[in-house]
């Protein structure tokens, strides 16, 4: 199949069969456009969807955006994960407006320049929103073209990701790009899925090498598996007498870096004893919760929460960086998806059920 009958054969089918109602196809601009790539990054749309409208009714713009302060944006990024996404949106806000007076350039260089923009996500914005010849790469037109051509090798590979290239600016027309770069999306969304890809619906199946070779689940190829180490840690739930849970904000960098958890302790750390070294007030009460895996791309972390109640709040935490968030008046701040859910958890506890330390 040449490049143009490509081309045509996923319009065609994009015509008739492609999502056209999604939030952000709606009033098209490079603000929605960026915000949703960015936030369709390794998530699903139907998980995006509640997470877009909330930013646009609340971030109409980006020079809305970039005025915000972080602890914000994370706090509406929260659940969403992969939160350097969220700090590099607020940063890219900023940029967009300190140095391109509030638009997206067009080009594709210029907005990979910018950042958390790579070049597929550059591509789509060049494309959707100002019909740009660009084209786009993400994991959906991943997998299409792995298996259209039976790429060998996992697409992270340098040499595996440039070949996927130069098939995705192959195909790529210069007239209804925008809709191709959307058409090509949606096939690996709907139709040349992970599991059980519905080959029969495809149109440009009788070209595709994988499906000939009965072999389509072998492509793309999978990462190398590495076996993950296991990290564990204490996550120490400090209330004071009148309730409220002591929150640290996290270094700007790494692991939920910019959000507000919990104080930690590493797990051969007795917690009354630092507690009293460090915070120089005593426990009272203390009750030890069930252990429970939480799994990042490149290790697992064991965490075991501990409740314990102060005898009186700790003159240190009225330090910047450090906020009683209360339970029945939550603040607006950035969690990391396990803290939100201890923070609910502690919300439905009745304080007066937990063991006295002797």
């Amino acid at each position: 199949m040449t490049d143009t009958a490509f081309a045509r054969a996923v319009l065609r089918w994009f015509d008739r069969h492609g999502r056209k109602h999604l939030p952000w196809q709606q009033n098209i601009n490079a603000y929605r456009v960026w915000l949703s790539e960015i936030m369709l990054q390794q998530t699903q749309v139907t998980t995006v969807i509640p997470y877009f409208e909330r930013f646009m009714e609340r971030f109409p713009s980006v020079e809305d955006l970039a005025r915000a302060p972080v602890d914000e944006v994370l706090h509406l990024w929260t659940g969403l994960g992969y939160y350097a996404r969220a700090r590099n949106l607020h940063r890219c806000a900023r940029e967009v407006v300190e140095c391109h007076g509030g638009a997206f350039p067009r080009e594709v260089e210029a907005l990979s320049a910018l950042p958390g923009i790579g070049r597929s996500t550059a591509g789509a914005i060049a494309s959707i929103a100002y019909g740009e010849h660009a084209a786009i790469l993400d994991g959906n037109v991943k997998r299409v073209l792995a298996r259209h051509y039976a790429v060998d090798g996992w697409p992270g590979k340098t040499s595996v990701q440039k070949e996927l290239w130069e098939y995705a600016e192959h195909h790529t027309p210069k007239r209804r790009v925008a809709d191709y770069t959307q058409a090509m999306m949606d096939l690996g969304a709907t139709l040349c899925t992970r599991s059980r890809p519905a080959c029969e619906q495809c149109p440009v199946n009788k070209s595709c090498v994988a499906r000939a070779q009965g072999n389509i689940q072998d492509y793309p190829g999978k990462k190398p598996k590495k076996d993950k180490p296991v990290k564990a840690v204490q996550f120490l739930m400090l209330r004071n007498p009148a309730g409220d849970i002591l929150l640290q904000q996290r270094p700007a960098q790494g692991i939920w870096g910019g959000l507000w958890g919990f104080p930690e302790l590493q797990p051969e750390r007795t917690p009354e004893t630092y507690i009293e070294d460090h915070y120089g007030v005593r426990v009272v009460g203390q009750e030890q919760w069930d252990s429970y895996r939480h799994t990042f791309s490149h290790y697992h972390l064991d965490i075991t929460p501990v409740l314990l109640q102060l005898e009186r709040e700790p003159a240190q935490v009225a330090e910047a960086g450090s906020l009683w968030y209360r339970l029945d008046h939550p603040s607006e701040v950035g969690l990391a998806a396990p803290v939100k859910k201890l923070l609910r958890q502690l919300a439905h506890l009745d304080p007066r059920q937990l063991s006295l330390v002797g």
